[in-house]
């Protein structure tokens, strides 16, 4: 069963790598996370001090090893991350659900909270998405074309939220299968992607914020 997710992971990964490929990131990096983690899983040659050769350091892991690890320990709701801006990838466990919202943390408590994976809240990241208003959410979920208002929810200095709303249309992608978001409002623009099926997001990538920037998200258990 575990061997079967995982298999899945590394085809959902290929998807995740195809909905990157689509999006605009304005920052200009349009570095797939999953392929950075991927390339550097090489070996680490070993280093001479004193004249003494240190254990090659450890190679860091596959998004598959990670997934791989995460079946095999937790037997609950799962999502592998990856925060492109900050070129990682982590596995995030559900902590909490509250009616459709769930939960995923990381053990650096670093958190989303999704609504079957869509993203409507950041925790612990720093410039934090306290929610958002997606009224998109209707059409990506059936892969409809159509036009909606989106708000985003800011945690200023001073503790209080700041709204940013955008004005959003949803439309089929350049790939079969692939519903793209593109949103522009306070002078800045955006595209999130998405893989839906059946009414779920088990793939998708989409912005946090000026920021955090864009994420990937793909589902390793529901």
């Amino acid at each position: 069963m575990i061997m079967a997710r995982i298999h899945k992971a590394a085809l959902s990964a290929l998807l995740v790598a195809g909905l990157a490929a689509c999006g605009n990131d304005d920052s200009g990096n349009q570095t797939n996370p999953l392929l950075i983690a991927a390339k550097a899983a090489g070996g680490t040659a070993a280093k001479i001090r004193g004249g003494k050769a240190e254990a090659p350091a450890e190679a860091p892991r596959t998004p598959e090893q990670m997934a791989a690890e995460a079946l095999r320990v937790n037997q609950g709701p799962l999502v592998m991350v990856g925060f492109e801006s900050l070129g990682r990838t982590q596995v995030m466990a559900m902590t909490g659900q509250n009616g459709s919202l769930r939960t995923y943390m990381a053990p650096s408590k670093e958190a989303l909270i999704l609504r079957d994976g869509m993203v409507v809240g950041t925790r612990g990241l720093g410039h934090d998405l306290s929610v958002a208003e997606p009224q998109t959410e209707p059409l990506i979920r059936a892969g409809r074309a159509g036009s909606a208002p989106r708000v985003m929810r800011y945690f200023s200095g001073d503790g209080l939220e700041r709204p940013l709303n955008f004005t959003c249309s949803v439309a089929p992608g350049p790939k079969a299968g692939v519903v793209v978001e593109s949103c522009e409002g306070h002078g800045a623009s955006f595209q999130n992607n998405y893989a839906p099926q059946g009414g779920h997001l088990p793939v998708s990538r989409q912005w946090l914020g000026p920021q955090l920037g864009y994420v990937t998200l793909q589902t390793l258990r529901p």
